[in-house]
């Protein structure tokens, strides 16, 4: 990887006093297993929650809604009826839309409606794993290669390391080109692309993913920061944020010797702090 890229550092970095300003609504169709996670976290990080996830309402709070993120982590048949009213209407509307197909590969139900849902809407980022990433870009002839998830989390054979960063670059760059979005990539290394400009984040803590919800919050922040922000920009800061507050969190916690119920409380303090100051001094954003 090349040089800390300060100029996308400090350009992304100026977006959270937006937020802040903006407070903009996310409208959140989420799971019920980290719903109130994902609804602090977006509080914290500056925008405005709104859970509602009932099929009847979902076209009015498209409508109010800066953003609205879908996330298919609890698949009941009314959700994902409102998933995919979501889905027409956010395109009706030119809302932007973010996406997390969680365990799409695992089950039939979860396949088909991740390929509704992004064939009903013009979806503005797809946030995964990289296994769930994956087999989005089967679904839609990107790559041959699939490999089924552990449940929510990536298979192991398929965790980012330096080592096949420059195939998963590729990979994401060509799912966003095929689907004009933008393609974000979360694990050790996280990796962001739309299909034009692709960039690598080196932050984050092995303690994030011994929580469960930390997938399901970031999927919100960038929620709440697609809607003041383009989409590339928003995938960028929303990922930064939620690393950096990770890696805080997580040395908070070891030097207190405490354990994870704590990290999950240092990590919304810690987004509710973020600002530009601690993106620059703690982001590793590299272009790639």
């Amino acid at each position: 990887m090349n040089e800390i890229d300060t100029q996308m550092l400090e350009q992304s970095s100026e977006i959270i006093q937006k937020l802040r300003d903006e407070c903009p609504l996310t409208h959140c169709i989420t799971n019920y297993v980290t719903i109130n996670d994902c609804a602090n976290a977006v509080l914290a990080i500056g925008g405005s929650p709104a859970m509602a996830d009932t099929s009847p309402e979902i076209a009015e709070f498209v409508q109010i809604a800066g953003a609205t993120i879908v996330n298919i982590g609890t698949l009941f048949d009314d959700q994902i009826k409102s998933m995919e009213i979501a889905a027409e209407e956010t395109k009706k509307t030119n809302t932007p839309f973010v996406l997390d197909p969680v365990a799409v590969g695992v089950s039939q139900i979860r396949n088909e409606a991740t390929k509704n849902i992004i064939d009903k809407s013009a979806v503005s980022i797809i946030r995964g794993n990289i296994s769930e990433i994956k087999t989005v870009a089967k679904f839609y002839d990107v790559t041959e290669e699939s490999t089924k998830s552990k449940g929510v989390d990536a298979a192991d054979s398929d965790i980012i390391t330096r080592d096949n960063i420059a195939k998963n670059v590729e990979l994401a760059k060509n799912l966003a080109k095929k689907l004009n979005t933008v393609i974000d990539i979360s694990g050790q290394l996280d990796i962001i692309s739309d299909g034009e400009n692709s960039y690598v984040i080196d932050n984050g803590d092995a303690m994030m993913p011994k929580i469960t919800g930390s997938g399901c919050m970031l999927t919100c922040i960038l929620g709440a920061f697609a809607a003041v922000a383009n989409p590339l920009e928003a995938a960028i800061i929303g990922s930064l944020s939620l690393a950096i507050a990770g890696e805080l969190a997580a040395k908070t916690t070891k030097d207190n010797n405490q354990g994870t119920g704590s990290f999950r409380a240092y990590l919304i303090d810690e987004l509710s702090k973020m600002d530009k100051e601690t993106i620059m001094k703690y982001g590793k954003l590299y272009k790639y």
